[in-house]
Order: C-alpha cells, then sequence, then structure tokens
C-alpha cells in the first residue's frame, strides 16, 4: 500500500483512489465526505446482520433513552424530514421494534415507543456500535482519538455556526 496524500483517498476496496481535480480547493471536505461514505457503509454491513438500517439505530437510542415521542419530536432530534422519519418508523414498527399509541395530552398525535422485542436489540446496537468505533480508530493511541474527537467536534460546530448564520441569508449564503 502507498503512502496517503493529500491528493489521494482509499476506496473500499483498499486501493488508492485519486482526488477530482474540482476537489483540489477542499481536501478535508473531500476526506469528509469520502469518511463518512466509508463509515456509512460499514455501519449498513454490520447492521443488516441484526435486522436494521443505517440511521434506525439511532431513532431507536433516542427512545431507548428518552421513552416514547411524538414523531415531530424524533424529526428535529434527528434533523430529518418528516417523510423520512415516516418511513424508518414505518419499517421499524414493521420489525417490531417500536410501536404507534395515542398520545395522552394531543389527540391528533401518536407517541412512538420502544417495544419489548427491542430492548434485545439494543445490546446488538451497542456491540455494533463498539465494532465500528473499534473499525474506525484501528491504530489509533488514546490520545490520538481524543485528538480526532476534538477536531471531528469543531469541524461539527463550525459548520453549525455556518449554517445559523445562513439560515436566513437565502439560496446563495
Amino acid at each position: 500500500m502507498t503512502q496517503s496524500t493529500p491528493e489521494a483517498g482509499w476506496g473500499p476496496t483498499g486501493q488508492e483512489v485519486p482526488v477530482p481535480a474540482a476537489a483540489g480547493a477542499g481536501p478535508i471536505s473531500h476526506a469528509i465526505f469520502r469518511l463518512a461514505r466509508l463509515h456509512r457503509m460499514f455501519a449498513g454491513q454490520l447492521l443488516r446482520r441484526i435486522g436494521l438500517h443505517p440511521g434506525q439505530e439511532l431513532v431507536m437510542m433516542h427512545l431507548w433513552e428518552l421513552g416514547p415521542q411524538r414523531q415531530a419530536d424524533l424529526v428535529r432530534l434527528m434533523d430529518s424530514d418528516a417523510a423520512t422519519m415516516t418511513r424508518t418508523v414505518r419499517r421499524l414498527e414493521q420489525a417490531g421494534f417500536v410501536r404507534r399509541r395515542p398520545s395522552p395530552t394531543d389527540r391528533r398525535a401518536s407517541l412512538i415507543e420502544p417495544t419489548a422485542a427491542s430492548h434485545a436489540l439494543r445490546r446488538e446496537v451497542e456491540r455494533v456500535w463498539s465494532q465500528l468505533e473499534d473499525i474506525s480508530t484501528a491504530g489509533l493511541s488514546g490520545d490520538e482519538c481524543a485528538a480526532a474527537l476534538r477536531t471531528l467536534e469543531r469541524l461539527e460546530q463550525n459548520l453549525v455556526q455556518a449554517a445559523a448564520g445562513c439560515a436566513g441569508a437565502g439560496p446563495e449564503w
């Protein structure tokens, strides 16, 4: 395997993949894109083994942690859209991991709650996330993991601030 450079990335097969010239002005952004794609691919492989698709485990994590939620609250928590959340909840419901029940405070809404079957799933989701973390951080020291996490949190905060500043700026930002 050759040494990675800012101009190259790695594909899922371990082969070096050239970065398109048009992405040359954004090597960190391109690296984030590649990393996110590979991370989601591995997450999908691991989650499929336990009957979930990427993103469904995050909905379940919120439900396990917070208890029953309105679908609108899940949309907000996940920074999702209503159509995607409707599909996700429907699939989780069909799999037997969540159920809907009427909201006691709002007759127009229903609450999404985890089922007893989902509690066994929780241990599997935690195992998958641990495995995904091990795959992602293989070969990194504790200090390197901490530094990577700080850097990722800083990048995320930069994007959150930019999104907040652009919220009212229109389509051109």
